[in-house]
């Protein structure tokens, strides 16, 4: 009785590998022909700017602080009407693993991932991307969105003055 099982589980494997053996072999050529990639595939990552023009990133540091390798960094800084912006920052794409940690822990959407897989190179100094490598001049998938305007800070407009938010409340009318 094991016996005959011993034999009946040696074989299967053989003809599976027999089998397979004169298939034809699929092979994408990879410079010219490009592989079809799913629609919600993360590679690359992007800063994008708000329908205004401007740079979405207010440096928080909530993806630096998500990212569990830590290849992001960044200096904030202050424009003179108080918004606050990213003076520099950095991604190191040789210790990127491209989990998308960074993208999901960014309030203002600035951070996004694109399909663009093709990242390689030998030196590994091109593949630290700064703040001017990593802008684009367009708002990524959010086209509305736009912090600032969402959030009813002053900066964008007077407080209690965008679309939904009631002025703000003075505490001392609230004392007895």
């Amino acid at each position: 009785m094991p016996l005959l099982r011993d034999i009946k589980g040696f074989f299967p494997p053989f003809w599976i590998t027999l089998r397979n053996m004169f298939r034809k072999p699929v092979t994408v050529q990879y410079p010219e022909q490009k592989p079809e990639l799913p629609e919600r595939y993360r590679a690359r990552l992007v800063l994008t700017r708000d329908p205004d023009g401007e740079e979405r990133c207010v440096a928080c540091h909530l993806c630096s602080g998500a990212c569990p390798v830590d290849c992001i960094s960044m200096q904030a800084a202050e424009a003179d009407n108080g918004r606050r912006y990213a003076a520099w920052f950095r991604i190191n794409f040789t210790r990127c693993i491209f989990c998308g940690l960074c993208t999901e822990a960014c309030p203002t959407l600035a951070i996004q991932v694109t399909s663009d897989f093709e990242l390689s190179g030998r030196d590994p100094l091109k593949l630290v991307y700064e703040k001017e490598d990593l802008l684009v001049d367009h708002c990524g998938k959010n086209v509305e969105y736009s912090f600032y305007r969402q959030t009813g800070i002053g900066v964008a407009a007077p407080r209690g003055g965008n679309p939904n938010e009631s002025a703000p409340v003075d505490v001392k009318d609230l004392l007895p």
